[in-house]
C-alpha cells in the first residue's frame, strides 16, 4: 500500500471521445468527495493528478463509483502512481521527438499480442510493442488514420485500455513532478 499522500495520475476511458462527456470540474469535484488533495486536470479528455492514499486498483474503483454517483455513467478509471507513471514512461520504445505519433496504451491486465492479427492490420511504418500493461503504438500518418489503431482492443485481447500521446504523457508528467 502506499503511503498517504502519493501522487498520482488517473486516466480516464472514453471521456469526451468515446460519446461520454464529463466536465472536468465534476471530475476534480469528485476527487474532492473521496477526499483526495490537489486535484488537478489536464485538456478535457479525463486526466487528472492528485494526492491520495491507497491501492492504484482501489482508488481506481472509487473513482469510477465516484464518477457514477455523480454524473450517472460509470467511467473506467485507471489509477497510477507516479513511480509506476515514471516507469511506464520510461519504458517507451520509440524516439522522444515524434511525441504527437506514439501513444501509449494503458492496459487494466496483462495481456499478449495477437501477432496474425497485427501483421493484418498494421501499416509498413507502423510498430507496437507491448512493455507490462503499457502497449506502445508509433503510427506515423496519425492515430485516426491507423487501422491498427481502431482494432487495438482485438490485437490486445481481454482488457479494457486507455490511450494518451506521449505529449500528453510528458505534460502530466511535469504537472506530477511540480506537485
Amino acid at each position: 500500500m502506499a503511503e498517504p499522500g502519493t501522487r498520482r495520475v488517473a486516466l480516464l476511458r472514453g471521456i469526451n471521445v468515446g460519446g461520454v462527456g464529463l466536465p472536468m470540474a465534476d471530475l476534480r469535484a469528485a476527487a474532492a468527495d473521496l477526499g483526495w488533495r490537489d486535484a488537478a486536470t489536464y485538456i478535457a479528455s479525463g486526466q487528472m493528478v492528485f494526492r491520495a492514499a491507497g491501492t492504484d486498483g482501489d482508488l481506481g474503483h472509487a473513482l469510477t463509483a465516484a464518477l457514477e454517483a455523480r454524473i450517472g455513467a460509470a467511467i473506467p478509471a485507471l489509477v497510477l502512481s507516479k513511480d509506476a507513471f515514471d516507469d511506464a514512461l520510461a519504458g517507451c520504445p520509440f524516439d522522444p521527438t515524434e511525441g504527437k505519433h506514439v501513444h501509449a496504451f494503458f492496459l487494466w491486465n496483462d495481456t499478449r499480442i495477437d501477432t496474425d492479427l497485427y501483421a493484418a492490420l498494421k501499416a509498413p511504418d507502423e510498430r507496437l510493442e507491448l512493455r507490462g500493461r503499457t502497449a506502445w503504438l508509433h503510427a506515423p500518418a496519425g492515430i485516426g488514420r491507423s487501422k491498427l489503431a481502431d482494432k487495438l482492443h482485438r490485437v490486445l485481447p481481454g482488457t479494457d485500455m486507455t490511450a494518451r500521446n506521449l505529449n500528453t504523457l510528458r505534460r502530466l508528467r511535469e504537472l506530477l513532478d511540480a506537485m
